[in-house]
């Protein structure tokens, strides 16, 4: 899982529960369905999700990697999930993987190592990572 070329490497943020789904059907989506965070992400980047729980709004702290994964051709595009939801998503081949507890990690990441309030940035729901972190992220979910 090594980073190719000019590709960039994303965490987005979801319940592990809402991840699964994505990851069952191919996609990936952000802030709750917004289009400006997917526009950020191209083709080719690396995508891994931090769920901080298992459920949507649970208290339980999940605290894993829940997929990883390569960005698929094309453009955000809408998809209708019901009730009058419209959400925007990007496809995304998912790699085997399993989920992975973030706390073995923490001090070797750069995003996280030696900082207390690491979490603070989880809460934009989209972050890029260096290609060192995204390494440690994908071994760790491949192992």
């Amino acid at each position: 899982m090594s980073n190719s070329n000019l590709a960039k490497n994303w965490v987005a943020v979801a319940s592990a529960e809402h991840v699964r789904i994505g990851r069952a059907q191919g996609f990936m989506q952000v802030n709750h369905g917004k289009v400006g965070p997917l526009r950020r992400i191209s083709p080719g980047d690396h995508v891994v999700y931090y769920s901080p729980n298992e459920k949507y709004q649970a208290k339980d702290r999940y605290q894993s990697f829940s997929a990883v994964g390569v960005v698929e051709e094309g453009e955000p595009y809408q998809a209708d999930m019901g009730a009058g939801f419209v959400a925007f998503r990007r496809n995304v081949r998912w790699s085997v993987a399993r989920e992975t507890p973030i706390a073995p990690l923490l001090e070797r990441l750069e995003f996280s190592a030696g900082k207390k309030n690491w979490g603070f940035q989880l809460r934009f729901g989209l972050f890029q990572i260096s290609d060192h972190d995204w390494q440690i992220i994908a071994e760790s979910m491949s192992s």
